[in-house]
C-alpha cells in the first residue's frame, strides 16, 4: 500500500512539473512574441522616420546609449531627434530588414539578436546605401512591459551581389 501511495505521489509530482514547464514555455513564447513585435515596430519607425515606437518601447533613462556602426546617440531624445526623424527626410526608398530574430531570457532581462539589412538612397547626392550586419537589443521587463534599454547595430556595405 505504501509503494502504491509513493507511485501516485510521484506521478502527481511529475505531472505538476510537466504542466509547470509547459506554462513556462508558453510564457517565454509570449515574451518572445512581445520582443519580436517591439522589434517590428522599431523597424517601421526607422523606415518612416517616426520616433513614436521608440518613445513607446524604449526605456528613457540617464546613461542610455544607442550604438550604430561606430557612432552613438546618448539618450532617447538624441536617438529620436538626431537620428531616427532626420533620416526620414534625408533618405528615400528606405528599407530596413530585421530578420532571423533570436531571443534569450533571464528573468526580467532579455536580449535579441537580428540580422540587419539597410537599403536607401541619400537625397542630397543620390548615393545608394546597401549594408548588411547584425543588431543586438537589450530589454528589461518593467511593470510587466518589455522595454529596450540598449541597442548596438553594426553593418558594412554589401559587395559583389
Amino acid at each position: 500500500m505504501k509503494k502504491t501511495g509513493n507511485i501516485v505521489a510521484m506521478q502527481v509530482a511529475l505531472t505538476l512539473v510537466a504542466l509547470s514547464a509547459g506554462s513556462i514555455g508558453n510564457a517565454q513564447e509570449g515574451d518572445r512574441n512581445n520582443l519580436v513585435a517591439i522589434i517590428d515596430a522599431i523597424e517601421k519607425g526607422w523606415e518612416q522616420g517616426d520616433g513614436t515606437p521608440f518613445r513607446e518601447h524604449f526605456l528613457d533613462w540617464d546613461g542610455a546609449r544607442y550604438v550604430e556602426s561606430g557612432g552613438q546617440n546618448e539618450g532617447l531624445t538624441d536617438l529620436v531627434e538626431h537620428h531616427v526623424e532626420p533620416e526620414g527626410d534625408a533618405l528615400s526608398n528606405f528599407e530596413l530588414g530585421l530578420t532571423n530574430v533570436e531571443t534569450h531570457f533571464e528573468g526580467d532581462f532579455a536580449w535579441a539578436i537580428a540580422d540587419v539589412e539597410v537599403k536607401a538612397t541619400v537625397n542630397r547626392d543620390g548615393r545608394e546605401i546597401h549594408n548588411r550586419g547584425y543588431e543586438t537589443f537589450l530589454f528589461r521587463r518593467i511593470d510587466g512591459q518589455w522595454k529596450v534599454v540598449h541597442t548596438h547595430s553594426s553593418s558594412r556595405p554589401v559587395r559583389n551581389e
